[in-house]
């Protein structure tokens, strides 16, 4: 079996790019490979430095300047926080004031060095997830390598946490791969991202390009919720595309790909009211948001989310529909 199958990827310096899929697809296998932690059967991997691009594909992981961020934290338990942060520096031969300095600055970039003469146990998992961090980053890594560093967090921790990493990162203009089976993480966090499947990359681009027009099926639904119409005839009019479907015409602005072809339209997009009919089959309350699931004459069920809504329509009424054609995306099966 194939793990990571002919993945071809250039990463921009300063960059943080995202490794997204589901399990066992092979994104912390190709990040291991980075790391140096497995090594490929063919291919090469380089690091560019400046104009001059460094071939590590066979160079050892201690070698390779690159920092680790693993999703179990991974700190030793009879060392300090300063210990921690300090064991890479050891490793290398730094010592004395440089070895303070980096470690001081590093605590402070995390907002731990308040907390430098404490042992792991001491911490909560927040805290111990930002030494892990400190100790990556205090090495001035050439690649800082993440691995679900947040999955054993709970939720608020997990949110804070996203806009932490993305801070440090930014502003020490580090180049930063981070692997997570987490759509929303990604989404809040990637410059890019690239979404695996099977051990090949499927698509690669913004959060933004990936979520609102994604290529394939398999990225429109990895990427969040959405409805997929089935489609046969498409017709150019001027600068939109008809697509004939069962609950009628569907507008788009996305020219359709070529192959098996059928439309996604993301719940957020669809508003009440307009000449597309459906009765209301589910309604649920959010507070600041309501879920719909709408089902037409056809049979097709429809998903609406409607944000701040004063009032809902009663289960069985008929309700009327309109989808604007930028947010019908032709995708392929």
């Amino acid at each position: 079996m194939t793990a990571v199958d002919r993945v071809d990827l250039e990463i921009e310096p300063g960059e943080l790019f995202f490794l997204l899929g589901p399990s066992g697809c092979g994104k912390t296998t190709l990040l291991r490979m980075i790391a140096g932690f497995v090594e490929p059967t063919s291919g090469s991997i380089n690091f560019r430095q400046g104009s001059d691009n460094k071939d590590v594909t066979f160079l050892e992981p201690n070698k390779r300047n690159t920092g680790m961020v693993f999703q179990s934290y991974a700190l030793w338990p009879h060392m300090t926080v300063a210990e921690n942060v300090g064991f890479g520096l050891d490793v290398r031969g730094i010592k004395g004031e440089e070895r303070s300095t980096r470690i001081l600055k590093a605590l402070q970039t995390v907002q731990m060095d308040q907390y430098a003469a404490r042992k792991p146990i001491q911490l909560s998992g927040g805290q111990q997830q930002r030494v892990a961090l400190a100790r990556a980053i205090v090495i001035n890594p050439s690649v800082l390598l993440l691995d679900e560093p947040l999955s054993n967090l709970d939720a608020k921790l997990r949110l804070e946490l996203r806009l932490e990493i993305r801070k440090v990162c930014k502003s020490l203009g580090m180049t930063a791969i981070y692997v997570t089976h987490d759509q929303k993480e990604a989404l809040s966090m990637a410059d890019r991202m690239a979404v695996l499947r099977a051990g090949r990359v499927e698509a690669v681009g913004t959060p933004a390009a990936l979520y609102q027009t994604p290529s394939t099926r398999f990225v429109a639904e990895f990427m969040g919720e959405t409805n997929f119409i089935p489609t046969q005839n498409a017709r150019q009019e001027g600068s939109e595309w008809v697509f004939e479907t069962p609950i009628g015409p569907l507008r788009s602005t996305i020219a359709p790909p070529l192959g098996k072809v059928c439309l996604s339209v993301r719940p957020e997009a669809v508003t009440l009211g307009g000449a597309l009919m459906f009765h209301v089959e589910h309604a649920v309350f959010l507070g600041d948001a309501a879920q719909l699931v709408l089902k037409s004459a056809a049979g097709l069920s429809l998903k609406v989310s409607l944000q701040n809504p004063k009032q809902l329509p009663d289960i069985g009424a008929s309700v009327g529909v309109s989808i604007p054609p930028q947010s019908v995306v032709p995708v392929t099966e």
